[in-house]
């Protein structure tokens, strides 16, 4: 409301009497109560103005939306409501957990034959938004045309983040292109859209060309790279944004800090971190979250425990943040403990929290207490077990080398086992070398997901490892009359606050000769301790001496060459690779970190290997 505005409605309230005007700074709910009983006692509240004005007051965003009942109760008690007061209802409820009620209200206004107006149909729009409800969205845009609002640029804004938010970006780019008055709004609800359905390129065109940007179209385009899977754009944009002095806010940082996350990049998370301090940035519970995320997933699990126990406020997601980290890491006494804290400051575990905390205890071997914490989901918490939870269980037990059991529970689940719940069990049949069940689970899991090159690959090794070539020939053939390849592995490694990308034979790094080099040097020097080479993940066609080229040219082991190269100790090597580590990898990378008196930190697709010293935190248990 503006100044002129604001003036009229204190002189009206003061007018009709003097209290009225403790509404305006009105704080709470009971202070609320309080105005209500006097303008109830001095029969005030009959007054259609006066009562509207309480209204008005409890759909007030800065209430949030605790008092929008209290606000229905009182409008109820108003015989003839008017605009303004179905205005404040429609837009109170748009923003709530119920924004359907916003029809409702606005059903209401036309039977009193009222007419709406230029303020009823931005939020009646928003109500479809919170809805991510075409169809509605479809009727409400019919009631726009036919009051003749469709040219109003407040209404044609509300549309077009509609259209954007439920995904028809044909309706909503057909808008944009008829405003005749587009502003920051307008372009940022373009750009949502583009980045809902994935399209970030032309999200970027649109961010790149509009005339103007505010702080919420940089977070919409940064948040978009971190949605659409684009981290390194994500924190390249936001070096832009530095450099053209806006400052960010809270939510841009939380897009940041995950993207750096992803990337395994600590240098860039820790600066990320100092320009939250620095700038004195809220650390509220989800940018906490996020940098304990960060720090867990980036390799650095004390600093993520740091982080935790210095935030000043923690939910359970805080928590499961944390257990999931230490999952991860390998650490199943301390994740347990934690879990156990954080239902003794008497927060519920949700069911996220329960998987974390399985994880961690299948990682660890801890089969007992795995076993205890699933029994007491549904009976102390009433939480009904997922499929993620059953693959928790299978992949406890399967790890501790208990694979019939294992494979008696999957059969006994009382819900379908999916993909996922036979692949862990196939896992684990390749740690304890078992074809007899890998067979009978293959038999199952392939048909399940037969492009899936993973269990493939599991299947081919497991027959392999027990002398099966017959077997493993056949897996080969299999795999090509399917057509199913091998997902390109890669590998990550930050250096200087920039995240170099390698994958097995790629030569485009414009270092890549001296870093083949390198790993020919690392080669002679590890073979003197005793590495051989374990060629039986090579599951392609070729000959063995291609073989063993073809393993020396993993990613993992290029962005090692490249860090030895590039980095010196004490500081450890940081990886990121999307795959499993595979057994030739971890046994080279063992012997590196012992020959070089180097800790490297490997993040695979399933947790993380700390090496020092020639071993890993996984006990060759992955």
């Amino acid at each position: 409301m503006n100044g002129i505005g604001s003036s009229k409605v204190l002189n009206t309230l003061k007018l009709k009497n003097p209290k009225l005007l403790l509404l305006e700074s009105c704080k709470n709910l009971s202070q609320l109560k309080i105005i209500h009983g006097h303008m109830i006692r001095t029969h005030i509240i009959f007054d259609i103005f006066a009562a509207s004005r309480l209204i008005s007051l409890c759909t007030d965003p800065s209430f949030g939306t605790t008092l929008l009942d209290y606000a229905y109760k009182v409008f109820s008690q108003v015989e003839t409501p008017n605009l303004f007061i179905y205005n404040a209802l429609i837009k109170g409820f748009s923003a709530s957990q119920t924004p359907h009620r916003s029809f409702h209200f606005y059903t209401q206004l036309l039977r009193a034959n009222i007419l709406p107006d230029n303020l009823s149909f931005p939020f009646l729009v928003r109500a479809c938004s919170q809805l991510e409800s075409l169809d509605m969205g479809v009727q409400a845009h019919g009631q726009i045309i036919k009051h003749g609002f469709e040219t109003n640029v407040y209404v044609q804004n509300s549309l077009l983040r509609m259209y954007s938010t439920c995904g028809d970006l044909e309706a909503a780019n057909s808008i944009f292109q008829s405003m005749s008055c587009l502003n920051v709004v307008s372009w940022t609800s373009m750009i949502a859209g583009f980045n809902e359905v994935g399209d970030v390129k032309m999200a970027r065109n649109l961010f790149d060309t509009m005339p103007e940007k505010n702080l919420v179209t940089w977070s919409t385009m940064i948040s978009g790279y971190a949605k659409n899977n684009e981290f390194d754009k994500a924190v390249e944009l936001f070096q832009v944004l530095q450099d053209k002095g806006v400052k960010a806010n809270e939510t841009v940082m939380v897009s940041v800090i995950s993207s750096c996350a992803h990337l395994g990049a600590i240098e860039l998370g820790e600066k990320a971190h100092e320009y939250i301090v620095r700038n004195n940035l809220s650390l509220n519970v989800i940018l906490g979250t996020a940098l304990v995320d960060m720090y867990a997933r980036c390799g650095s699990i004390e600093r993520a425990i740091r982080v935790f126990q210095e935030l000043p406020e923690r939910d359970v997601l805080s928590w499961t943040a944390l257990i999931a980290g230490l999952a991860m890491h390998g650490y199943a006494q301390r994740a347990v403990l934690f879990f156990s804290e954080m239902v003794e400051s008497g927060l519920k575990p949700r069911d996220i929290t329960f998987t974390a905390v399985l994880s961690a205890c299948s990682h660890g071997g801890l089969v007992g207490k795995g076993l205890e914490l699933f029994e007491s989901m549904k009976r102390d918490y009433g939480i009904e077990p997922r499929l993620e939870h059953y693959g928790c269980v299978v992949d406890l037990l399967g790890r501790a080398g208990k694979l019939a059991e294992a494979e008696k529970f999957v059969l006994e689940m009382p819900v379908k086992p999916n993909a996922p719940i036979w692949g862990a069990l196939l896992g684990a049949c390749r740690i304890h070398k078992n074809a007899e069940i890998a067979e009978r689970v293959g038999n199952i899991l392939i048909p399940l997901l037969p492009e899936h090159s993973g269990y493939y690959v599991l299947l081919s090794n497991i027959y392999a490892r027990t002398n099966r070539w017959e077997n493993v020939e056949g897996m080969r053939q299999m795999m090509k009359e399917k057509g199913v390849k091998k997902p390109p592995g890669y590998s990550l490694i930050e250096v200087d606050e920039k995240v170099h990308n390698f994958t097995m034979g790629d030569k485009s790094h414009p270092e890549i000769d001296m870093i083949e080099r390198t790993w020919e040097e690392i080669l002679k020097k590890i073979r003197l301790a005793g590495y051989t080479g374990n060629m039986s993940d090579a599951l392609f066609d070729i000959d063995e001496e291609e073989k063993e080229s073809a393993l020396h040219r993993h990613s993992e082991k290029l962005a090692i060459a490249f860090g030895i190269m590039r980095t010196k100790a004490p500081m450890p090597i940081r990886i990121v690779k999307n795959l499993r580590v595979c057994e030739d990898c971890h046994t080279a990378t063992k012997l590196i970190s012992k020959v070089y008196e180097r800790e490297l930190i490997v993040r695979d697709r399933n947790r993380f290997h700390h090496f020092k010293d020639g071993s890993c935190s996984c006990m060759d248990y992955w």
